[in-house]
């Protein structure tokens, strides 16, 4: 807790946001330019709109939110396929709470719910292990979505279903991996960055070590930082530090939880049930190898291969969420934001999440 209250302290941030300041002077007289950098991770896009860095930064260093909100980058398509899927007679869906109010092309899993529909919000995968359990006359589908950081709880939650050994229990898959995705941006070109802030719960599970492509593959510097104001900070000063010095690496700066090998654990989970499958990302299209479905020895728990799901084309809205999943806008260059789309009647998935861009600039970032 000592450590916390240092890494949050007030004055030693102050300190911190003036060392970075002065760095990106020297890289803008250098350059001159403002340095361009993307944090992946939401939960960063989060802290750094919170903490007003981003404010305070805006006119020394650009920073980009990048495609790490699991909920914002499940494409339209998958989220009207859940809400189909709640549809069905004598059955429970269990999904996290930020997807309740995800707008599907009609309706949500909120709008659902009122109308009668069993769906249950709940905190850990494990949770839906018990609620099927306990309900061995129903169907019960657990909405399986997230980033690595996710996954391997999603693995566990099969194991235990394995162990019990449940009929009526199963997972909708609708995975996503970064390191596809980032390689996806990289190739496409469309926005020239500098270097990644790097996303620090992901890198607990993966490591320091499954970054390593950005310098061999890229020639591009990434910094794996905490979620505290003087962590994040500290990220950008060093990243600063590689550029100015024409450096490429992967810096760990946040060395008390992530480890160069990861979690070695989570990662033997991850080989054990599941296998690579390409995904479809809002905005993005399919990108291959981008996630994880369960291998075929644990086919059934796989609720695509239980459940038979059709939906059409999803419904055309002006929301430009996969814009700004992909670093293209802000969202205040999104003709609905703070008009038609607010956390109170979201149009996009953007706004609604925890981890949306959108929900951090509406919350702490608007008419600044």
């Amino acid at each position: 807790m000592e450590s916390l209250e240092t890494l949050s302290d007030p004055a030693l941030a102050r300190q911190s946001l003036e060392a970075v300041v002065e760095l990106a002077g020297e890289f803008k007289k250098k350059f001159g330019r403002v340095p361009v950098l993307m944090e992946v991770c939401g939960s960063h896009t989060m802290a750094f709109a919170k903490s007003g860095l981003k404010t305070r930064l805006k006119d020394h260093v650009r920073l980009i939110a990048g495609p790490g909100c699991p909920v914002c980058v499940t494409d339209q398509k998958s989220i009207d396929a859940m809400i189909q899927l709640a549809e069905g007679s004598n059955r429970i869906l269990c999904t996290f709470g930020d997807m309740m109010r995800v707008p599907g092309s009609r309706v949500s899993l909120m709008n659902s719910k009122t109308d009668g529909k069993d769906i249950r919000v709940i905190y850990s995968p494990l949770d839906s292990v018990k609620i099927a359990e306990e309900n061995p006359d129903k169907e019960v589908i657990l909405l399986g979505i997230g980033f690595e950081t996710t996954i391997p709880i999603l693995t566990l939650a099969i194991r235990e279903a394995e162990r019990k050994e449940l009929k009526n229990y199963s997972v909708w898959m609708t995975t996503k991996l970064v390191e596809p995705v980032m390689r996806a941006l990289l190739d496409s070109g469309e926005v020239k960055l500098d270097g990644f802030i790097l996303p620090g719960h992901v890198s607990v599970v993966l490591g320091k070590k499954s970054f390593d492509f950005l310098v061999e593959d890229y020639q591009i510097s990434g910094v794996i930082t905490g979620f505290e104001p003087v962590q994040l900070l500290s990220g950008i000063y060093k990243l600063l530090e590689l550029l100015l010095e024409n450096k490429f690496d992967v810096l760990n700066d946040y060395p008390s939880v992530v480890k160069d090998e990861g979690n070695l654990t989570a990662q033997k989970l991850l080989k054990q049930y599941l296998r690579l499958h390409d995904e479809d990302w809002r905005g993005m299209g399919s990108i291959p190898g981008s996630g994880l479905v369960l291998k075929e020895e644990y086919a059934q728990f796989d609720a695509k291969k239980r459940y038979e799901v059709s939906v059409g084309e999803p419904r055309k809205t002006k929301c430009r969420c996969g814009e700004i999943i992909r670093g293209l806008i802000n969202p205040e260059s999104c003709v609905l934001f703070n008009k038609g789309c607010t956390p109170a009647h979201p149009i996009g998935p953007c706004m609604v999440s925890t981890e949306g861009t959108c929900a951090a600039h509406y919350q702490y970032m608007r008419g600044e």
